[in-house]
């Protein structure tokens, strides 16, 4: 059968992919080119519903929700280590390892402990059949369906030359970036966050749902195996590993093989060195005598291998007590409220301060001042409060509350019912939102000063000779060249690109403004609708919503910046100083674009994204920041992302560099 014959074909190519892209982190084909054949696989399945099979990639989505997860009998038990947690308790498991085997010197494999939950997964024959929780140790839960919509395992095991039956363990976890975005997205709609990339990985892997499973980022490293077909592994831990990667499973970086406790140290101080810039969390290193013979003389006590340790890095969480609260101010306003603590030592360094990222989750976790309080810190993560210790909370303890007025400026604070982020309202006016305004404002994408980078104008705040932005149009040419490293004609340069400024366009004044949610799609769709910046300040909440980037939170926050007496003020002074545009169109050539709404996404080789908007713009396109019903195409680079995805899943017309090139031809 064709269809058969072509669905085996895909299948293969891109369990291969998966294997390059994950196992061997060199992939010879783009995002894209594996899209195109997983769409592929997809049409064909679709109408061959009878040709699916459980190890197929595009089972991976999640299956329906379940009732419950039933139980698991671990055929070998997964058992707990024991821990050490200084250098002497490591000599000292060295010894207690070479006194037993009557021997000199002992080879151990070295590897990080990932700070995840451990699984166990199961193939016969070479696919996956079932996925399990730890659970106790000798009974855990099935989670098959869930670990399934992880990428990075395996459905089917590469080679030829594996088990029959093979267990291996591993740990799932979340890696950070994904999970500071999922907390991010969760925190902006008001969801409940997680408090660490454990208790994700952790919630994520027990959703009844597995298509709730599908959508977190989680991934997994393997670890070790468990029931294996006798005769097929090789005779050391460090080999065996080796063995899985080369059937498709993903082994933990930076491992080492190494003699002796002094060797163990070593390669504990390399990783702990190492451990603020991994793209996931450890808490530790495992230490395992690296011969299978050796470790099987051994043997385990208790519940525990005596062949293995962990060691442990310094704790990450601890408990004091909240002392007082106060709230900074960021660059776009948004006020953060910040613990100040009775200081305790966390993770290896003293802590005195954390955060708690904004009102509506300090209210959530209760923590009032003077409560006693988890710590915890990761990394170089900034130091965060996780929970209140309610047992232990005094008489009196003092909610917190968010002040009507800004700490630094005293504008007022204002927050949408729909936001769970409270903002200064001063946006032009207040000093700990300026700095970061006026870099904003010199940017390339805005009023474009070549020369006034980042460190000119921390430079000219700290003499003295800006304040605010309109100052950029009174600076004098003696000022700049009588700064540090700075000369005359260096000065006369940046003196004629602000002159050179003046002359901009409205929707670039407007993005400069560094108004909350008006990017450049935004900006460029308020002037295009509105014309003229007047009837822009002048516009209501439910004209500005007639445009179609403007939703409700963007039209209060255009509403309550051109409300503020002080912004508007401040505009006023920057036309005074002879900022214009006009109101003009820039384009008076054809439009065949006119009324049609677009998507620009990935990197593109044969101009600059903003390039591509500016030709769309220009021939009377919408090009707009995010893909919806009624977005009438998508151009597409590489590695696109989550709007490319979403173009695919509504059916929108997608325009790759080709199509693009063919499209701006034709019209």
């Amino acid at each position: 059968m064709e269809e058969l014959k072509r669905i085996e074909e895909i299948k293969k190519a891109l369990n291969d992919h998966n294997y390059r892209y994950y196992v061997l982190e060199s992939p010879v084909i783009s995002d894209a080119e594996y899209d195109k054949l997983l769409r592929e696989l997809q049409a064909i399945e679709s109408a061959n519903p009878e040709l699916i099979t459980p190890d197929s990639p595009t089972q991976r989505v999640g299956a329906n929700p379940s009732s419950g997860f039933s139980e698991v009998k671990h055929t070998v038990p997964m058992l707990s280590l024991q821990n050490a947690f200084d250098d002497q308790e490591v000599r000292a498991f060295d010894k207690r390892v070479r006194e037993r085997l009557d021997v000199d010197k002992v080879i151990y494999a070295s590897e990080p402990k990932l700070d995840g939950v451990s699984v166990s997964l199961l193939y016969e024959n070479g696919f996956l059949i079932r996925g399990a929780t730890r659970g106790d140790g000798a009974t855990g839960e099935d989670i098959t369906q869930n670990v399934k919509t992880i990428s990075m395992i395996p459905l089917k095991l590469q080679g030829n030359d594996f088990p029959p039956r093979l267990e291996v363990r591993g740990e799932v976890y979340m890696p950070l970036k994904g999970f500071f975005e999922y907390n991010k997205e969760a925190s902006r709609r008001g969801e409940k966050v997680f408090v660490n990339p454990r208790n994700a990985a952790s919630g994520s892997l027990r959703q009844l749902d597995s298509k709730i499973t599908a959508k977190r980022p989680l991934e997994m490293f393997c670890y070790s195996t468990a029931d294996v077909t006798p005769g097929y592994l090789k005779g050391s831990h460090s080999e065996r590993l080796e063995q899985l990667k080369s059937w498709g499973f993903r082994v933990v970086e930076h491992r080492a093989v190494v003699e002796g406790a002094q060797g163990l140290i070593n390669h504990y101080n390399q990783l702990a060195e190492m451990r603020p810039d991994l793209p996931y969390e450890i808490d530790g290193v495992v230490y395992k005598v690296d011969s299978i013979e050796l470790q099987e003389k051994l043997g385990f006590v208790s519940r525990a291998p005596r062949w293995a340790i962990a060691h442990k890095f310094p704790a990450q969480e601890e408990l004091t007590i909240v002392e007082d609260v106060e709230f900074q101010v960021g660059r776009t306003g948004a006020l953060t409220p910040v613990a100040r603590l009775k200081p305790v030592f966390v993770g290896g360094v003293t802590v005195s301060n954390a955060t708690l990222h904004n009102i509506e989750e300090t209210h959530r976790k209760d923590v009032r001042i003077g409560d006693t309080v988890i710590v915890r810190r990761a990394g170089d993560v900034i130091p965060e409060v996780v929970s209140s210790i309610i047992e232990k909370r005094i008489p009196g303890a003092k909610p917190v509350e968010l002040p009507k007025e800004c700490p630094v400026c005293g504008a007022a604070v204002v927050k949408a019912e729909s936001e769970v982020v409270a903002r200064c309202s001063g946006t032009l006016f207040c000093p700990a939102q300026i700095k970061e305004k006026i870099k904003h404002f010199v940017s390339r994408k805005a009023m474009d000063i070549d020369g006034m980078g980042g460190k000119i104008v921390e430079q000219l705040m700290v003499e003295g000779y800006i304040k605010e932005i309109p100052d950029i149009y009174s600076l004098e040419k003696l000022q700049i060249a009588g700064m540090e490293r700075m000369g005359s004609k260096s000065a006369a340069n940046l003196i004629s690109a602000i002159e050179k400024s003046k002359k901009t366009t409205l929707e670039k004044f407007l993005y400069a403004l560094g108004i909350p949610e008006v990017g450049e799609a935004t900006a460029r769709s308020l002037v295009s609708h509105f014309k003229t910046l007047q009837s822009i300040m002048d516009a209501s909440e439910d004209k500005l919503m007639e445009v179609s980037d403007v939703g409700p939170i963007v039209a209060r926050h255009i509403i309550g910046f051109f409300t503020q007496p002080h912004n508007h003020d401040l505009v006023e002074k920057l036309i005074s100083f002879g900022i214009s545009w006009s109101d003009k169109p820039e384009t008076s050539g054809p439009q065949p674009l006119l009324g049609k709404k677009c998507v620009v996404t990935g990197t593109l080789g044969i101009m600059s994204r903003d390039e591509v908007k500016k030709r769309l713009a220009d021939l009377g396109a919408q090009v707009t920041g995010s893909v919806s019903k009624k977005t009438d195409f998508v151009v597409v680079g590489d590695s696109p992302g989550s709007k490319y995805e979403k173009a695919v899943k509504l059916g929108v017309k997608i325009y790759d560099e080709a199509g693009l090139i063919e499209l701006l031809e034709k019209v």
